[in-house]
């Protein structure tokens, strides 16, 4: 045989990679799922990552040599790691071991890496593939770091998450980290066309079975998730009317995917308010748009945005804060769907707004300041005297009321003894910010020079 199956036929293995034998593809309620059926069995089949297998790149090389390193797969669902791997293990002479951190705990791990030991020493190499391995802790991945080190077992590990925040450092700088991409349009058009007409694993349709406009709403509904693709049209590839309204109401609405504790989240939500910064109203939209049908929390987006209206803001449009605390609080009462309009009214203010971060930097630079600096006491003029024996101690004495004085301004110094005067706040010429550098220039030249 040449790896392939007998004509009719089709060889699976399940989730945990274990054979499921042979079934008739004529027997539908016994053959797995259309995306399983359709993994690559060769490595020119592996739709989507050619920055990863094309001619010429590196793990091409590698896999021909039969040198591989350790390898960690990071990618959204639906890219193709699992396929990879598996990919993988048919270039290379070592034994292929398939582990998931999801069904699996280190015990059973454990188990898997004595045999690995017992089949080095009889001169076997050993392909470990983990799957989800973002699932074992920091600690936990101490378990096989040795056996990596050593090279007992050569790693794959699959993972979501972005391996930085995820897994362990000294298992990073031992592994070649690997980024698959979500599919372009092409390759989930190529990746449909394929499952349609291929008779062998797919559904061994004519390619006209579904019309472009139809195959067009599987690639945009699958939103570059491959198996999302395949699960879409092994969806409605049965359906006697296949027209595209048909189609859009059998598919529902598809999930978009955001994790409210992962980097989607904060992918997302640093899109989001870079986006407002940049005073691009109808990209903030989409951004917000993207946040809320992920489920993300609204209550959290106003708090943002009353972070930004101050950061990025600030005087240039001082309206801008009262429009995002007022929104917060419109937010907190009325919950989703209805708190989606004043998130929307707040955000399109704020990105419309002229901007200025000139108080923001004002006050990290005092802080700074204040951190390197001694605690110099408060100049007595500035004290407060509530009582008799504070006033005798000559607390407040010598300050100028500036309401007594002409334009409610008086000239006389508000800094520490021993401290010459800093200039934190830089307005700038935004906005109404303009006005106020306007009026604290005049006042700074009516200052005696000192």
């Amino acid at each position: 045989m040449d790896g392939r199956p007998p004509a009719g036929y089709n060889f699976f293995m399940d989730a945990d990679h274990q054979s499921l034998g042979l079934f008739d593809t004529a027997s539908p309620q016994t053959a797995p799922p259309l995306a399983h059926r359709m993994r690559p069995r060769r490595l020119d089949d592996f739709l989507g990552q050619e920055h990863l297998l094309g001619p010429g790149t590196p793990l091409r090389d590698l896999l021909a040599k039969d040198k591989l390193p350790s390898l960690i797969l990071w990618g959204p669902p639906g890219t193709g790691k699992t396929s990879l791997a598996q990919l993988i293990a048919t270039q290379t002479r070592r034994i292929f071991v398939p582990f998931s951190a999801v069904t699996g705990g280190l015990p059973e791990l454990r188990k898997l890496l004595q045999e690995a030991r017992d089949r080095r020493r009889m001169g076997q190499g050993t392909l470990l593939f983990i799957d989800e391995i973002h699932r074992f802790n920091k600690a936990q991945q101490d378990a096989f770091l040795p056996h990596v080190e050593d090279g007992t077992v050569v790693l794959i590990g699959a993972t979501t998450e972005n391996p930085s925040f995820e897994l362990n450092a000294a298992l990073l700088s031992r592994a070649r980290v690997m980024v698959l991409r979500h599919l372009d349009e092409t390759s989930l058009r190529n990746l449909v066309e394929r499952a349609l007409t291929d008779v062998a694993c797919g559904l061994g349709l004519p390619s006209g079975h579904l019309s472009d406009e139809s195959k067009a709403l599987l690639v945009e509904y699958a939103g570059g998730d491959a198996r999302s693709a395949l699960n879409a049209l092994e969806t409605v590839a049965p359906l006697s009317e296949r027209s595209p309204e048909t189609i859009v109401q059998a598919l529902q609405k598809r999930l978009l995917p955001y994790d409210k504790g992962g980097e989607q989240h904060y992918d997302v939500v640093s899109a989001f308010i870079k986006t407002v910064r940049g005073s691009d109203p109808d990209a903030a939209l989409y951004w917000l748009a993207r946040m809320l049908e992920g489920g993300e929390d609204p209550v959290f987006v106003a708090r943002r945005l009353v972070i930004l209206a101050s950061e990025d803001v600030g005087n240039a449009d001082p309206r801008g804060i009262m429009i995002a605390a007022s929104c917060m609080q419109a937010v907190q009462l009325l919950g989703m769907p209805e708190a989606r309009i004043p998130l929307a009214q707040a955000t399109t203010y704020l990105a419309a707004a002229p901007k200025s971060n000139a108080s923001y930097k004002g006050i990290n630079a005092a802080m700074a300041m204040v951190e390197k600096l001694p605690a110099y006491p408060v100049p007595l003029h500035l004290r407060n005297a509530p009582t008799k024996l504070m006033k005798e101690q000559g607390y407040g004495k010598g300050y100028l009321y500036p309401h007594d004085h002409p334009g409610a301004w008086v000239s006389q110094s508000y800094w520490p003894e021993g401290l010459l005067p800093k200039r934190f706040y830089v307005p700038t010429e935004n906005g109404d910010e303009a006005r106020l550098k306007a009026r604290l220039d005049d006042l700074r030249r009516r200052k005696p020079s000192t």
